[in-house]
C-alpha cells in the first residue's frame, strides 16, 4: 500500500513537497512507509489565508450548529475506530490496545466539545450599579494553530482542535513529520462530517513550518506539545509575536512506593506506566523511589514481571505487550542512555538492550529496562529518556522521596502507592507537579480536566483540555448597558 503525505488547504488536498524529507517508518519492521517533505513557510501562508477567509462565517455560525458537527464527527470516529487504531500502531509502533486507548481518549475530548454551547456561556448580573447591567461573553480568537508530537498521533491533535473549532476559531494543524498519516485521516473525517472549507487546514514540515506558524501575523494562538527545549523556544517565539501560546514539554515523573502497598498491584501498575507505549509518553513513570527496608519484596516482584513482558511487532495482530520505539535514532539514543548509566556505576537489573524479535529483525526494539543506583552524574534521575527505562532509588523515609521528586526541573506527574491515607495526603499536598496519582499508575486526566503540567513541563498560563482549553481559545468581553431615561419615557412599551 502506498501512503501519500498531503496538505489540506481549504477543501483541496495536494501532495506535500520539499527539497528534504523525513522517513515515516513502520517501526516494527524498520522499513519506510513513506516520507514527509520538509516544506517551507509558503505553505503556512496559504493555510493562514484559507483559515482567515473562513473565520468570519465560521465564527458567526451558531454554537449549537458547531456542536452538531462534532456530534457527526464523533459518529465517524466510532465508525472508523479500528482503522484509526491500526494506523497509529502502524506508524507509531504502539500495541493495538494502546492505540485503541489513545483513540478513545481523543474521542472523549470531542464529546467534551459537543457541549460547546454550555461551555461558551458567559455571566450576567443585573444592577451592578443604578440601572446598570453587566454581562460577559466569550468570543473566538481567529486563526489558531496546533503542533503535535509523534507519540500520540490521534490523541494530542484532538486535545486541541475540537475545542478550538467549537469555540468558533479556524485552525491549522502541523502533525509530527514522523507520523503524518493518522492526522490526515482525522482531516478527512472532519470534511466528511461537513466542516466548511478552510475551517481546518493541515500542513506538514519541520522547524521552518513551526517557526512560520509561531510568527505568522494572521495566526492568533499556538498550541504545542513536544520536548521542553522546543516548547520553551516555541513559547518565547510565539509570545514575542503577540500570540497566545500553550506549550507542553517533557517530564521526569516519580513513583513513590511505600512498603504497605501490594507488591503485585504496584508491579503491574508500574509496568503499564513505565513501559506502556514503549515509555514514549510524558506521563510515563521513569523513576521509582522505594521507601523503607521492606521495599525489596516489591522490587523483586517488579523485576520478575518486567522480565516477562512480551516485546514484539505491533503492525499485525499479535499478543505483543510492548512494541518498538518510533525510529532508529530513538533506539540508538535510548540504548546509549542505558550504556551511560551502567558505565557510571548503575546496576541493570532488567536489560532491554539487544532485544530481538524473530519475525522482525530490523525493528526498532528496546525491551523494558530497570536500572538501580544510577549515579546523579548520568542524569538518569533528572533528564527525560523518553523510552522504556526505569531508574530505581531506595530511601528510608517518605520525606526523602518527596525531596528527590521536588528537585526535578519538570513538573508533570507524580504517583504514590500506599494504603496509608495520611501519607498519601501529605505526598499529594507537597509534591511539586501538576498531576498526582494515588494508587494510580498514570495520573493523566480525562477531557473534563486540564492536562496540568508545571515548571519545565509547561510554558503558558492556560492548559489544554477542560475549561482551561475553552478559556485559552476564547477572549472574554464585558458589556455594560444602561437604558433608564434614555430618551424613551412612557412610550407605552
Amino acid at each position: 500500500m502506498s501512503y501519500a503525505v498531503q496538505n489540506l488547504i481549504a477543501e483541496t488536498w495536494s501532495d506535500a513537497d520539499g527539497e528534504q524529507s523525513v522517513p515515516v517508518w513502520n517501526p516494527s519492521l524498520g522499513v519506510e512507509l513513506t516520507q514527509t517533505p520538509l516544506q517551507g513557510p509558503a505553505i503556512v501562508d496559504r493555510a493562514a489565508e484559507a483559515a482567515a477567509a473562513a473565520f468570519p462565517s465560521w465564527s458567526a455560525t451558531p454554537p449549537l450548529e458547531r456542536a452538531r458537527l462534532f456530534f457527526r464527527f464523533h459518529e465517524l470516529l466510532k465508525r472508523d475506530f479500528e482503522q484509526l487504531a491500526q494506523l497509529v500502531s502502524l506508524e507509531n509502533g504502539k500495541t493495538l490496545d494502546e492505540a485503541r486507548g489513545e483513540v478513545q481518549r481523543g474521542m472523549e475530548v470531542v464529546e467534551f466539545a459537543c457541549g460547546g454551547p454550555s461551555l461558551l456561556m458567559g455571566q450576567c448580573l443585573e444592577n451592578v450599579a443604578g440601572h446598570l447591567d453587566g454581562k460577559t461573553i466569550r468570543q473566538p480568537l481567529g486563526v489558531c494553530a496546533g503542533i503535535s508530537p509523534f507519540n500520540f498521533p490521534v490523541m494530542v491533535p484532538m486535545w486541541i482542535f475540537p475545542i478550538a473549532l467549537v469555540c468558533g476559531n479556524t485552525f491549522i494543524l502541523k502533525p509530527s513529520e514522523r507520523v503524518p498519516l493518522a492526522a490526515q485521516r482525522l482531516a478527512e473525517l472532519l470534511l466528511e462530517a461537513g466542516l466548511p472549507a478552510g475551517v481546518f487546514n493541515l500542513v506538514h514540515g519541520g522547524r521552518e513550518v513551526v517557526e512560520a506558524l509561531a510568527t505568522h501575523p494572521q495566526i492568533a494562538a499556538i498550541s504545542f506539545v513536544g520536548s521542553s527545549a522546543v516548547a520553551r523556544d516555541v513559547y518565547q517565539l510565539a509570545t514575542s509575536h503577540n500570540k497566545r501560546c500553550q506549550a507542553g514539554g517533557g517530564a521526569k515523573n516519580f513513583t513513590v512506593v511505600l512498603p504497605d502497598a501490594d507488591p503485585q498491584a504496584v508491579a503491574r501498575a508500574v509496568i503499564g506506566s513505565s513501559f506502556g507505549c514503549a515509555g514514549q509518553r510524558c506521563m510515563a513513570s521513569s523513576v521509582l523511589v522505594g521507601v523503607g527496608a521492606r521495599i525489596t519484596k516489591h522490587l523483586d516482584c517488579l523485576n520478575e514481571l518486567t522480565a516477562a513482558v512480551k516485546v514484539g511487532r505491533t503492525d499485525i495482530a499479535s499478543e505483543t505487550e510492548m512494541g518498538p520505539v518510533v525510529g532508529p535514532e530513538a533506539q540508538s539514543r535510548i540504548q546509549a542512555a542505558i550504556d551511560h548509566a551502567e558505565a557510571g556505576g548503575g546496576t541493570v537489573t532488567v536489560d532491554g538492550r539487544g532485544t530481538q524479535v524473530a519475525d522482525a529483525p530490523g525493528g526498532f526494539f528496546v525491551g523494558p529496562t530497570i536500572i538501580e543506583h544510577a549515579p546523579p552524574e548520568t542524569n538518569l534521575l533528572q533528564q527525560e529518556v523518553f523510552g522504556p527505562v526505569l531508574a530505581v532509588e531506595r530511601v528510608d523515609q517518605l520525606e526523602e522521596a518527596i525531596q528527590l521528586a521536588n528537585r526535578s526541573q519538570f513538573g508533570n506527574g507524580a504517583v504514590i502507592f500506599t494504603s496509608n491515607g495520611n501519607a498519601a495526603r501529605e505526598f499529594a499536598s507537597r509534591v511539586n507537579c501538576g498531576m498526582v496519582g494515588i494508587n494510580v499508575g498514570v495520573p493523566a486526566p480525562t477531557a473534563l480536566f486540564p492536562f496540568n503540567g508545571w515548571h519545565g513541563s509547561f510554558f503558558g498560563d492556560l492548559h489544554m483540555q477542560g475549561s482551561e482549553g475553552v478559556q485559552f481559545f476564547t477572549q472574554q468581553k464585558v458589556i455594560l448597558s444602561r437604558w433608564e431615561n434614555f430618551g424613551h419615557r412612557n412610550q407605552g412599551w
